[in-house]
């Protein structure tokens, strides 16, 4: 789940995910391994965000549609 947004978010700012690797701090097939396993932290999710200049809202989200 995380790692699609992820993806969506570097195509829509046209960065590939080895440059967002690298300004991560790893190597692109280490992230790439992370990527496909989809385990991120909301604290490593929150430096991504940071890293691509844009906001990350994390919130619950129930089947009625409420969100909190």
């Amino acid at each position: 789940m995380a790692a699609e947004k992820i993806r969506m978010a570097c195509a829509k700012l046209n960065i590939s995910q080895a440059e967002l690797a690298r300004r991560y701090g790893t190597s692109p097939q280490s992230f790439s391994a992370k990527m496909k396993r989809d385990s991120f932290t909301v604290e490593e999710l929150l430096k991504i965000a940071d890293i691509l200049d844009i906001k990350m809202n994390l919130a619950f989200e129930f089947a009625d549609g409420t969100e909190i």
